[in-house]
Order: C-alpha cells, then structure tokens, then sequence
C-alpha cells in the first residue's frame, strides 16, 4: 500500500515546512518511501522563465494571465508526478496552494488524480490568519511574492477556508504556533484510519497548561 499526502494552502502558511517535517516520521511510521513534491520546486523556475518572456517579469505568478494559462499545466504535471512515483510503489507527500482542487473536491476523485484503490489518499489543509501569513511572505523575501504583495486586496480575496461540506474527508491544520501533540496527532491521523464522524475535524495547538 502507498500514501498519497496532499498539504494544500494559501502562501506564508507553513505547508512546506510542515512537510519536511513530518516525511522522516511518515517514512518510519508507514515502513515505506516517500517523495516530497513541492510545485514551487518542480516549476517555479520553468514559470519564471515562461513568465519572463511573456511579461518580462519573470516574478508575475498569481497575474490572471498565469492563473488562467501556466496554472492547471503545472498541477497536472504535479500529480502525474506523484502517480507515477506511485506506481513504482513510492509514496508521495505533495505541496501546493490546490485551492481550485479542494473546492472542486478534485483530489479525493481516483479517476481525476489516475490512482488505483490501494493508494491512501489525504488531504491537510494548512493555514494560519491572514496577519500571520502576510507577516511570513515579508520575512522569507521570495520574488515570486512580489505581485501577491503588490497586490494584496486582490489576492485575499482568493485566501478561502474551506468549511462545510468541503471539509469531509479532509483535514485542517493549524499552523500558527503548533506545538509536537499537534505534529503526533496529524502524523497519527495521516497513517491510520479516516478521521470518524464524530470526531474534530481541525487539529488545533494545545493550550500550554
């Protein structure tokens, strides 16, 4: 058996940081190989070329001429990535904002990622408040944020927090200031059984005593 991991969110919520962390422990706890795939890392410097000779600003990622042209090519390279490392029967821990998919409830249907149903899908949204995020995209200085800072109004507007029936089978994190109960209790969720109905839906820091 194989573990599909999605670790989804908006930018300056911790979603790779939060990945790195737990790919040692996941490997340990399942007994099998994990890849970690990060868009940002796969595709990041492929769109900043693409982006430069279209735009002439290699930076410019969250413009409505990349949303509406180099997104959906990159995520559907990324989770043809994650299958076919599947198929050799290698994990995969995958990172990606996947906003678009989560409201579509696209990466829970096995046809539309092309896994099989001996593959253990889950699904951690990430997040945090938008004061803690922003503060965290100023401090890491990434280029590719300059059009989100630039254009923050307009990019809120997309920082969505799934709720209702978006939240079945899927699990919320947050990772404002998580402490290692919050790590176990995710590591815990993400290799045993589906979270039952009644129980919480958000794993959320403890409370210091």
């Amino acid at each position: 058996m194989t573990h599909l991991v999605f670790f989804c969110g908006h930018a300056g919520t911790g979603k790779t940081t939060l990945a790195k962390r737990l790919i040692r422990p996941l490997t340990r706890a399942t007994g099998t190989a994990f890849c970690l795939l990060d868009k940002d890392t796969l595709y990041g410097r492929y769109s900043a070329a693409a982006m430069g000779a279209l735009t002439g600003d290699p930076n410019d990622r969250d413009s409505p001429l990349f949303l509406q042209h180099l997104r959906d090519p990159e995520y559907q390279g990324l989770i043809d990535t994650a299958r076919e490392n599947l198929e050799l029967g290698i994990s995969a821990l995958v990172i990606g904002p996947l906003s678009r998919e989560i409201r579509d409830r696209r990466l829970f249907d096995r046809a539309w990622l092309g896994v099989t149903e001996d593959v253990e899908i889950r699904v951690v949204w990430v997040y945090t408040s938008e004061e803690t995020a922003h503060q965290r995209i100023v401090a890491r200085n990434n280029p590719n944020d300059a059009y989100k800072l630039a254009h923050w109004d307009e990019y809120r507007q997309r920082r969505f927090v799934p709720s209702g029936d978006l939240c079945e089978e899927l699990l919320m994190f947050d990772n404002t200031a998580p402490q290692a109960a919050s790590y176990d209790a995710l590591l815990a969720w993400i290799v045993g059984a589906p979270r039952a109905p009644d129980e919480p839906d958000v794993i959320m820091p403890p409370v210091p005593a």
